[in-house]
């Protein structure tokens, strides 16, 4: 009753705030639509399989599990939903799946609707994506819906005393397929035992992305035979301090990929630069090869980007935390950033396995480069560190697949 009342309150706010705001008029017009697109496009005669990502994130996590289901087992369509505007309005193109709409509010005369007409042969929601009505109503029906690439810790309402509602709802999944044996302890303690660790599906795909990486000819001419320093997804506490080195240092050059790119933030960047720049979409072969700095103002190449640096810097530890630092260490490369990564259990691995290094300040970055750039045996196994990593715990798409039947 609570869980209901909070949900009509939510689907209320949504509403509401659609009349001020883009993103959420975004998600109101496509909840308009999903039964609609639904009678359409699902194919009565075809067994679909159901991913359930909540934004773009979880969406790259799940895509290498799509993408291999989609190989291994064609007879089956994919039914692909978003919670977020920001996963839909990226994905909804997304030519791995056969249907892509938004997922109805979890409200029980939706959930009965979306699944009548979805009729999924299987479900697999994607790291933190527990919806009660929609998980009770699969159980209730009997179909099979698998946790993918979860993960818990003790301070999840789960394992609080007043949790048990939410606990019932760990016991409609199938089977759990979490990241780390941590999560796993915390589920046998509360009878949650259809649980399996298979890691994280984001290293499957970061391989996946090196090997589907562009070629950016405009980038490899500009690193040439010079060390080079990506700093990706960048803010301005970032911006500070590596560009603050690299003004001094003549012998090297820097890319750099904001995590914002609107004017202001570009014209700010350009400000602190005491070295010739240009913006890689007023790049040419010609004024490339003058530039120090190539700063990277469009969307969808930083992933493609890491391979031309020597080390990678990930923004936002100075912020709200870090960014994707598995897109890097891919790579083989040394990979540093700013103090706030403790939630990230990937970023913490790194560092306790001398793959990566965080820095609180411009002196233990300054620090940091230099013996990069003096000590090579360090800077050799830095980086055999770092791609070794995410090579170890490759593999978790496999797991899966190998304990379900289709």
């Amino acid at each position: 009753m609570i869980y209901n009342i909070a949900i009509y309150i939510y689907g209320f706010l949504v509403h509401l705030a659609a009349l001020f705001s883009k993103k959420p008029r975004k998600m109101v017009r496509g909840h308009h639509v999903v039964y609609q697109l639904l009678r359409h496009q699902i194919e009565k005669d075809k067994d679909y399989v159901w991913f359930h990502a909540a934004s773009l994130g979880e969406f790259e996590q799940g895509r290498p599990l799509i993408e291999k289901i989609r190989a291994l087992y064609p007879e089956y369509r994919i039914l692909l939903t978003f919670f977020s505007p920001s996963g839909y309005e990226v994905r909804k193109n997304y030519k791995g799946a056969d249907v892509v709409c938004y997922l109805p509010f979890d409200k029980p005369r939706n959930v009965a609707k979306f699944l009548d007409l979805a009729s999924p042969k299987m479900a697999f929601f994607i790291k933190y994506e527990f919806w009660k009505n929609y998980l009770d109503e699969l159980h209730r029906r009997r179909i099979p819906v698998y946790s993918v690439s979860s993960i818990f810790r003790r301070n999840q309402i789960f394992f609080k005393w007043y949790g048990g509602t939410y606990r019932k709802v760990l016991k409609n999944f199938d089977h759990l397929f979490v990241q780390n044996e941590a999560s796993k302890r915390f589920l046998a303690k509360i009878d949650i035992t259809r649980v399996t660790v298979v890691g994280d599906t984001r290293f499957d795909r970061v391989i996946q992305i090196k090997e589907q990486a562009k070629p950016l000819p405009l980038v490899e001419l500009f690193k040439g035979d010079t060390p080079t320093f990506v700093a990706g997804s960048s803010w301005a506490p970032d911006e500070d301090l590596f560009i603050k080195y690299f003004n001094a240092r003549p012998d090297m050059k820097l890319i750099i990929a904001p995590h914002v790119i609107d004017e202001n933030h570009l014209v700010e960047i350009i400000s602190k630069l005491e070295m010739p720049y240009v913006r890689y979409t007023k790049a040419t072969e010609k004024n490339i090869l003058e530039a120090r700095c190539l700063i990277i103002d469009c969307f969808g190449l930083l992933s493609s980007i890491y391979r031309y640096g020597n080390v990678a810097y990930i923004g936002g530890g100075f912020g709200v935390g870090i960014h994707n630092v598995l897109e890097a260490a891919v790579y083989g490369i040394p990979v540093i950033f700013g103090p706030k990564y403790q939630k990230f259990m990937e970023a913490r691995d790194l560092i306790n396995n001398k793959g990566a290094y965080s820095i609180d300040n411009y002196e233990e970055l300054e620090q940091l480069l230099n013996r990069f750039d003096a000590d090579r045996d360090f800077y050799k196994e830095t980086s055999q560190l770092a791609g070794g990593y995410v090579s170890q715990y490759a593999g978790a798409s496999d797991k899966i697949l190998k304990m379900i039947n289709f």
